[in-house]
């Protein structure tokens, strides 16, 4: 750096008349140095540069902030960005390197105005309660879900062990029996092993009112008597009762559910959620004591019993009569069949949290099983695949039939043009290829048939849906066929026992 002693006789000497060269040769500074030097118009003191402050740094991410905010208007109020939420998806998302209390002033600041005035609360004290190793707590939350590109409103099972602070989260779509039957299931599994005591309040299917006095449901002592597992009701509206668990609550909605997560199934995400259990309180430090909380996890796994051998079926049964279409209706509102064959039937049906199986009585079979539906809106569960056989029997019921409704624009579109016999005949052709291969390998072997032939021959059906089944693709893409792939599929190659093709 050059000093103002050096810059004033370089000055001096320009002002003389002195060349640029002389100058850089007496003084030892390059010649443009000097030329700037001389050049200076102002040698007053100037204002000192300040340093950047560390707000400036969040600059430029003040407007994704400004998005998640603006965006939660639209969310529910209890499935917002926290300052807490917004500073990790800055850090983790978009590589700030900032400090968390300067995105909490900048949320709260933003937030002015827009928060809403919540209920003063009492302020009565309460009794501050100790949790033992081996204990647990049980309650629901709410929380937005995306499932297949539709927000629902859903609903999480949350299993808190407050020794250690550990608990996961399950999502479920109700508050039944069913729900919480499953969730306890998957939680007890994930620890790997039985508390001594369970604690929940009057939530649905825990506990019931019997002659004025309220009492556990018989789901929950059925269920606690096979894990023998102590359960304990908590009064109604007394949060602070179980307080551990209604703070996990928030913390799962809060971590888990901001932004609303996207699934397409709610089971595969449970998986993965308690898959990631324990990365949530990697880090974490148990709020009274002060050590990480996996590490009171693993200790306090000493105080929980083993497992039984048998896992708990976590469904309710019920005995239905069938219609003479074989459907019947649950809640009132979902309807679902097992086909023609159950018309009139007595069955037993196994209502699980996601799905409901259907049992023929005298055999013990399972004849039909269907996603289970939620919600007052009506809906009809009716597997396409049980359909073809009737409506090979009455072909004329093809426009207004379930099957239609299944298919794809090209099938339907062909089977339009076809009447009386050749539609009955391209119908049989349908229902034996998914009775060999499934209807959705049916489905696209019919697809694949009419690209390749411009028909739907039974050969030809029955061949790309052989394929289909196996994994091929050549029939999607109606490629030139391969018959050492279609041996394979249909079980012809190495000396494998074969079949002649339906309808052939």
């Amino acid at each position: 750096m050059i000093g103002v002693d050096k810059t004033g006789d370089m000055r001096g000497r320009g002002s003389r008349g002195e060349p640029i060269a002389s100058i850089s040769r007496s003084t030892g500074v390059s010649e443009p140095t000097v030329r700037k030097h001389l050049r200076m118009e102002d040698l007053s003191p100037s204002r000192p540069g300040r340093r950047i402050a560390e707000s400036e740094l969040l600059e430029p991410y003040e407007a994704t902030i400004d998005a998640w905010l603006l965006d939660d208007c639209r969310n529910w109020r209890r499935q917002r960005h926290t300052a807490t939420r917004a500073f990790v998806r800055l850090r983790d998302e978009k590589g700030y390197g900032g400090s968390y209390s300067t995105v909490q002033r900048y949320v709260r600041r933003r937030r002015e105005g827009m928060a809403e005035e919540g209920d003063a609360r009492d302020a009565q004290g309460y009794l501050r309660l100790s949790w033992l190793p081996g204990e647990c707590q049980v309650d629901f939350g709410e929380a937005d879900l995306g499932v297949r590109g539709v927000v629902t409103r859903g609903r999480y099972l949350t299993v808190s062990l407050p020794h250690p602070g550990v608990g996961p989260a399950q999502v479920f779509w109700g508050e039944t029996s069913e729900c919480v039957r499953q969730g306890l299931r998957n939680a007890l599994e994930f620890v790997g092993g039985v508390p001594a005591r369970a604690a929940s309040d009057n939530a649905a299917g825990v506990g019931g009112r019997v002659c004025g006095e309220v009492g556990p449901s018989e789901m929950l002592r059925r269920l606690s008597a096979h894990y023998c597992l102590g359960h304990t009701l908590t009064n109604p509206y007394s949060g602070n009762e179980k307080g551990n668990v209604e703070a996990k609550v928030g913390y799962h909605r809060r971590s888990l559910f901001v932004p609303v997560p996207q699934m397409h199934d709610a089971e595969a995400f449970n998986e993965r959620l308690l898959r990631d259990s324990p990365d949530m309180s990697a880090e974490k430090r148990h709020h009274g004591l002060g050590v990480p909380e996996l590490g009171l996890f693993e200790e306090g796994r000493a105080a929980l019993a083993e497992l039984p051998p048998a896992g708990y079926q976590c469904v309710r049964w019920e005995t239905r009569r069938r219609s003479r279409q074989g459907v019947l209706a649950l809640g009132g509102t979902h309807r679902c069949s097992a086909g023609p064959a159950c018309a009139g039937k007595e069955v037993a049906v196994a209502v699980g949290a996601f799905r409901v199986r259907v049992v023929d009585e005298g055999t013990g079979e399972v004849v039909a099983e269907h996603e289970r539906e939620w919600g007052s809106v009506p809906t009809d569960s009716s597997d396409p695949a049980l359909r073809p056989r009737p409506l090979c029997m009455r072909p004329t019921g093809w426009r207004d039939s379930v099957v239609r409704q299944s298919l794809p624009r090209e099938p339907v579109e062909f089977l339009d043009g076809e009447g009386g016999a050749d539609l009955g005949r391209d119908l049989r052709v349908l229902r034996d290829a998914s009775a060999q291969h499934g209807w959705e390998a049916a489905v696209r072997g019919m697809g694949a048939a009419l690209r390749a032939t411009g028909g739907v021959g039974g050969a030809s059906v029955e061949l790309s849906a052989a394929v289909a089944a196996s994994g091929g693709t050549r029939a999607e893409y109606g490629e030139e066929p391969d018959p050492g792939e279609y041996d394979r599929a249909v079980g012809l190659a190495g000396g494998g026992g074969g079949h002649a093709a339906p309808g052939a």
